[in-house]
């Protein structure tokens, strides 16, 4: 089956926001079938380029549908025009479909400050660029509005930092409506790195924990994933990130929720199983991968999956 998805055209429209998407739904081959609707049939937008053959906004949508807001270049003038206030208009009445998840909000960049105008994220976790955190807590004061995230979920709406952030949301809606091998597939064609959330405790720990953007993270998650199986220290850890190893370990638990140790013991979990897949030998992979011994790593893989379990059990109980 094919998921019907419909972008929603104004007047000023970052292009990439649109067109990024797009694309990375395109490449999911018969997966998606786009729409393109407006209250005009031609558009300018950000890059000078004028857009034609928008369909007009139909009064409702399919059950199951994906519905796009992708921003504009500049929000205070074009989410205050009269296309946008019939825009406005029209997401309103969606908001039954969409608040019973008939159908799938997604919301990238300033695209957030239109669903908000809308009533749409009233007690829902959002996010949206950082140039204009501040505009949406003031358009939705109920919403809970997420710093430093890449995109964010909530009840059926996705909300996404911007521009090409909405390439990485759209890798993620393809994996979880059509699975992980049709998203990679897409990722490699586009030539990305695909960025998943890490709420799925089946990701692999190269691309999980980071679905955020604090800098100083990054800049630790790239030394240690470029050489797991090196002895590292914290103090080491903390240089390359530039910060004190104090601060490292409270942003580790502040924004990925686990122990720097934890994160690094479970990229060398990966590394030997890839080893052991290889044919490598236990204490053989086990040694690659940075552990001291083939007991290590059976201690590690031990905690692992007390924790995976423990996971499992917590989402029964909800």
């Amino acid at each position: 089956m094919s998921t019907d998805v419909w972008f929603v055209m104004l007047p000023g429209l970052l292009s990439l926001d649109m067109t990024g998407p797009a694309e990375t739904f395109v490449l999911a081959g018969d997966a998606f079938r786009l729409h393109f609707i407006g209250p005009e049939t031609d558009i300018p937008t950000s890059i000078g380029m004028t857009m034609g053959g928008i369909q007009p906004l139909p009064e409702t949508l399919p059950s199951g549908s994906l519905l796009v807001l992708p921003g504009v270049c500049d929000s205070n003038h074009f989410f205050a025009t009269p296309q946008a206030e019939l825009v406005r208009r029209w997401l309103t009445r969606q908001q039954p479909l969409i608040h019973n998840q008939k159908l799938t909000l997604m919301c990238v960049c300033s695209g957030s400050l239109l669903a908000a105008k809308a009533g749409l994220l009233h007690g829902v976790q959002c996010t949206t660029h950082h140039d204009v955190i501040s505009r949406l807590k003031a358009a939705a004061p109920g919403a809970v509005v997420k710093e430093n995230r890449i995109f964010i979920e909530d009840s059926g709406i996705w909300t996404s930092a911007g521009i090409t952030s909405g390439i990485d949301l759209a890798l993620h809606l393809i994996n979880r409506l059509y699975g992980p091998e049709r998203a990679m597939a897409v990722a490699r064609e586009m030539v990305v790195w695909f960025r998943r959330s890490g709420d799925d405790p089946q990701l692999s720990p190269w691309l999980r924990y980071r679905n955020h953007l604090h800098p100083a993270i990054h800049r630790a998650q790239d030394a240690l994933t470029a050489a797991p199986q090196r002895a590292w220290s914290l103090v080491e850890i903390a240089a390359q990130a530039h910060v004190t190893t104090r601060h490292l370990t409270r942003l580790f638990k502040q924004h990925l929720g686990i122990s720097v140790r934890d994160y690094l013991e479970q990229l060398r979990l990966a590394l030997a199983e890839q080893r052991l897949l290889q044919g490598s030998g236990v204490e053989q992979a086990a040694l690659a991968a940075g552990f001291s011994s083939a007991r290590q790593l059976h201690r590690a893989r031990t905690r692992a999956l007390a924790d995976q379990t423990a996971g499992v059990d917590l989402l029964h109980q909800h």
